[in-house]
């Protein structure tokens, strides 16, 4: 059975600002999706690479990205949807019966680690669903549409929630299938499992593992990408070089 990883990568990235998607944006002189993809790319664990980009980039995706960085585990580049889940159900009409294990993960997500998903596929093969998240540091208020606060939540059990998140084939195909039909959009693919009555186990992630959002997002992958340059003594165990190679 192989391991497949689906990079959704269609989004235009308006937060960002200016015309270019975030996901082709540098971050020590290339594309952040470059980073992602060479994670990927250097786990033994990955097998294939399923990536979504907006269609009218998938030829310069195939020269620039692709073969341009000798991703050799890309198998297959497909069009993104209006939203995210759209692109995630665009690649998952593509999985084979041999991809035993699927894991979805954010293009805007340069530092993953080998670690992380070793145990979100271990994780995911033992329970068939898991998520990587970090819990709730501060404190957490309900606020009105006004400004209110209304509540202070109790933190106890929350996560944020990242990725990877990793599934057996049979559980994210029948979670994005009953999705479609009910016309239901989830904030991410663990909710769609959880959502059909799915176990997921959460996996301790990693305040490093930030998603590109914002220019102050890049300004500090930037910084992250330095205090963890392989050249660097001490540089973080399980980084494999994913932002700097």
């Amino acid at each position: 059975m192989k391991t497949l990883a689906i990079i959704p990568a269609g989004g235009l990235g308006r937060r960002m600002g200016g015309e270019v998607p975030k996901q082709f944006l540098p971050l020590a002189g290339v594309p952040v999706l470059v980073h992602t993809l060479r994670a990927f790319q250097r786990s033994p664990l990955i097998d294939e690479i399923f990536l979504v980009v907006p269609e009218r980039e998938i030829p310069g995706v195939r020269r620039d990205i692709v073969q341009g960085h000798r991703l050799s585990k890309v198998a297959a580049i497909f069009a993104g949807g209006a939203e995210r889940q759209d692109s995630v159900a665009n690649a998952l009409t593509h999985v084979r019966e041999e991809h035993g294990i699927v894991l979805v993960h954010d293009a805007v997500r340069p530092f993953v680690t080998a670690e992380m998903i070793r145990r979100v596929v271990a994780a995911a093969t033992e329970h068939g669903a898991a998520a990587v998240g970090l819990p709730v540091r501060d404190t957490v208020k309900r606020v009105s549409a006004a400004g209110v606060v209304e509540k202070t939540e109790d933190r106890e059990g929350l996560w944020l929630t990242q990725t990877p998140q990793a599934f057996r084939r049979q559980v994210i195909r029948a979670a994005y299938e009953k999705a479609a039909q009910d016309g239901f959009v989830g904030t991410d693919d663990a909710s769609l499992v959880e959502r059909i009555g799915g176990f997921v186990r959460m996996i301790p992630g990693d305040h490093d593992n930030i998603k590109m959002t914002t220019p102050e997002d890049l300004e500090l992958g930037a910084i992250i990408i330095r205090r963890f340059s392989p050249e660097q003594p001490g540089g973080r165990p399980g980084q494999d070089g994913a932002a700097t190679a």
